[in-house]
């Protein structure tokens, strides 16, 4: 698991959010190139509570690039036959050679709000948890780029979100009472993100979190991480003036105990230990 908040985006004002967003954006133009020109493969997880911006974020990476081989996937409420079938519904929506998709929530609802409201059966959870990361390791294997975000943002910041959409004469219906129910089950739902991210970040496919509070800054973290994590041609490591060097926080959890502020080795280190448990 890697926390990635770049810390020194704090001070940032709305104008230099802009600058920076684009300088950013830039360089996604030049990943989408890459992308499509090498048939690559590449698909975005975005996943976290509700009103934590998981959509916004996916707005600002795409704006300015290349619509024909970019798409947000958005599965909605699961007819029963993609219930019933969940891994091959993701599967059919995985990206062609030459593009990227953005997953808007994805396979990763059977492990979270599924079982936190009683939208899966109990047996539904453990087959999935059971076969998840065997799943994504063929997805890799397959030629997939795959990167899994965590958008995460405290409990009150979601209730003043809900309450702005509420009194928002343009947003109100993005909120539902299925939204209120599954604040009220704020701790059933963190039960589930622990056991996620405990069974689910492998050194292959490992979760990063984004403290998304501040969306300005959630964002511009997440398309840093993207484009610091992906080796593409005429990449240009953009040195912001005041930051700190580009390296990912891991941490793990081994027998109850938590270790963090870890480095890449000290990581997969306690990763193998982990698995001998």
């Amino acid at each position: 698991m890697i926390i990635y908040n770049r810390t020194e985006y704090k001070a940032l004002s709305t104008r230099q959010y802009s600058k920076e967003k684009k300088r950013l954006q830039v360089e996604l133009l030049k990943l989408e190139e890459w992308v499509i020109k090498n048939n690559k493969r590449v698909g975005i997880v975005l996943e976290g509570r509700d009103a934590a911006g998981k959509g916004s974020t996916i707005k600002r990476f795409i704006e300015n690039m290349m619509p024909k081989a970019v798409k947000v996937i958005e599965l909605g409420v699961p007819t029963k036959k993609q219930t019933e079938n969940w891994f091959k519904t993701w599967e059919e929506r995985m990206p062609d050679e030459g593009n990227i998709h953005f997953f808007d929530r994805s396979w990763y609802s059977r492990a979270l709000i599924q079982p936190a409201m009683g939208y899966c059966s109990e047996n539904q959870y453990k087959y999935f948890m059971k076969k998840i990361n065997d799943w994504e390791n063929k997805q890799i294997s397959d030629g997939l780029i795959l990167i899994k975000f965590y958008l995460s943002i405290s409990k009150e910041n979601q209730e003043l979100r809900f309450h702005m959409r509420e009194t928002s004469s343009l947003k109100y219906w993005k909120l539902s009472t299925n939204d209120w129910q599954a604040h009220e089950k704020w701790q059933l739902f963190t039960n589930f993100k622990d056991q996620m991210f405990r069974k689910t970040s492998t050194p292959a496919c490992p979760w990063v979190i984004i403290n998304s509070d501040n969306k300005m800054i959630g964002r511009l973290n997440a398309m840093r991480y993207v484009l610091s994590a992906i080796d593409y041609e005429n990449k240009k490591i953009l040195k912001p003036k005041k930051w700190s060097k580009d390296k990912p926080i891991y941490n793990i959890i081994i027998n109850n105990i938590r270790f963090d502020d870890l480095n890449k080795d000290q990581y997969e280190f306690l990763y193998k230990l982990k698995a001998n448990e």
